[in-house]
């Protein structure tokens, strides 16, 4: 690996800065160079949230991704629609179908439909819905283990919501479930 940009974005209170500092945080346990850059819509409730995070084996020259990024994880229509054309081409696209009818306009580009809040719910609660995107970019990607993922849970949020752990990790093993088995069924189709 040499560098991974990551677009995290939905509305405000998806999730998407969780999976931005999780992603960061992971990276750096792993010894490598990280970014994060949240922004933040001008909306008090229910505004656009996104986040850009670089995780890297160099050092970072800026933290800002415009019309480079590896990946985006699209919580939700208005990120899909503003931040497709950021990907590079043969970039990863995360998309929740929960929420997103949608698929993407680009063709150069490798889709993954989640259905994230669907997920979530099955597993007790909607407010899992990141966990399971960003268990599917974790697995899709292959940045880093899943494992990773689980043991920076503990340290980013806290013993403050310990009692999610579970869920979470949950969350985050179906998601990566998931995006195995698309991927699979991506790699069948081009065969063809």
């Amino acid at each position: 690996m040499t560098q991974q940009k990551i677009i995290c974005a939905g509305f405000g209170g998806q999730g998407v800065m969780s999976m931005g500092r999780l992603i960061a945080y992971t990276g750096m346990e792993e010894g490598l160079e990280v970014s994060w850059l949240p922004s933040y819509g001008p909306e008090m409730r229910g505004g656009t949230a996104n986040c850009s995070v670089i995780v890297s084996d160099h050092a970072i020259g800026s933290p800002v991704i415009s019309g480079d990024a590896d990946a985006v994880i699209a919580m939700n229509l208005p990120s899909l629609k503003k931040f497709e054309k950021e990907l590079l081409p043969g970039g990863l696209l995360l998309i929740n179908e929960s929420l997103i009818e949608v698929g993407a306009e680009r063709k150069d580009i490798i889709e993954l439909r989640v259905g994230a809040n669907a997920i979530a719910a099955e597993l007790g609660t909607t407010k899992a819905a990141n966990m399971v995107m960003l268990g599917a970019y974790v697995a899709a990607a292959g940045l880093f283990k899943v494992d990773s993922v689980v043991s920076a849970l503990k340290t980013v949020f806290g013993p403050g919501k310990a009692a999610y752990l579970e869920t979470n990790r949950a969350a985050l093993m179906r998601g990566a479930e998931l995006a195995t088995e698309l991927a699979a069924e991506l790699a069948a189709e081009r065969v063809r």
